[in-house]
């Protein structure tokens, strides 16, 4: 069975930071890929940012510049830096990873944690 526990997000002013983090536990054996994702209010849920093993990554050209994601072994961060209140959603981690030795890889998510970006 595995596990993805997301850090509590928060309430910040915009302009602020905040960092969310998510450890993945479990009999995991190897992982291909970590990401982020949110859903705001009334919208679809949408790719933040993604680091592909070997130190690859993605972002969302909205969170370009401003938001930073890093690994380290089973945990993956989001440092978010400049928030706007835009931002304000629920984030959602994801991690693509096998449980048989790389036969075969799934998709699990987190529970999600809710950042707020308000003054």
């Amino acid at each position: 069975q595995v596990q993805l526990v997301d850090s509590v997000g928060g309430l910040v002013q915009p302009g602020g930071s905040l960092r969310l983090s998510c450890t993945a536990s479990g009999k995991i054996l190897s992982i291909s890929a970590m990401g982020w994702y949110r859903q705001a209010p009334g919208k679809q849920r949408e790719l933040v940012a993604n680091i592909i093993t070997g130190g690859s990554t993605n972002y969302a050209d909205s969170v370009k510049g401003r938001f930073t994601i890093s690994n380290a072994e089973n945990t993956v961060y989001l440092q978010m830096n400049s928030l706007e209140p835009e931002d304000t959603a629920v984030y959602y981690c994801t991690v693509v990873l096998s449980i048989d030795g790389g036969k075969s890889y799934n998709r699990y998510w987190g529970q999600g944690t809710q950042a707020t970006v308000s003054s």
